[in-house]
């Protein structure tokens, strides 16, 4: 498999993230419930195209990363969170999802950010794996922070120097 094309999306794309988030959905990563028609609008008041970097191959989009404030302080101002990373099930183990993550690293340091975060469900071996690899440390864990298929699920919180 090619190595992806990262870019930033636009307005035209949001159909395509909207449908690409909705067929990964899982408990593995998802604390809300599946989507169900009618869907939301992909993007909203906090989220727009500016805010989510795509992973494309061969022309079509196969992941996305969703760069954002944690918070709306401007005391936290220097931070940024991952709010999303998405990888289609084709192109998981191509490095679409390492590459996501640099092109988003980038992106914070261009923003003049110090610190980029994410949170990240304890089960997700795989995206913990991913994110420590990529020099992200655990920084807390809420313990049985979400009731997810019945069973309880920590919110490990991951962050990095930019």
């Amino acid at each position: 498999m090619p190595d992806p094309h990262i870019r930033f999306a636009t307005f035209d794309d949001e159909d395509t993230l909207g449908r690409l988030d909705r067929v990964t959905w899982s408990t593995l990563h998802a604390v809300t419930p599946r989507p169900r028609p009618p869907y939301d609008p992909f993007y909203n008041e906090r989220f727009g195209p500016r805010d989510h970097l795509l992973a494309e191959i061969g022309g079509g989009v196969v992941g996305y990363v969703r760069l954002g404030f944690p918070t709306p302080l401007p005391c936290n101002s220097h931070v940024r969170q991952i709010q999303g990373l998405v990888v289609s099930e084709e192109a998981r183990g191509a490095g679409v999802a390492r590459a996501l993550l640099r092109a988003v690293l980038e992106e914070a340091r261009r923003q003049g950010a110090r610190r980029l975060t994410l949170r990240v469900l304890g089960h997700n071996a795989p995206a913990r794996k991913l994110y420590e690899s990529e020099g992200f440390v655990v920084e807390g864990i809420l313990p049985e922070e979400f009731l997810l298929d019945g069973g309880y699920v920590d919110d490990v919180l991951m962050g990095r120097s930019v």
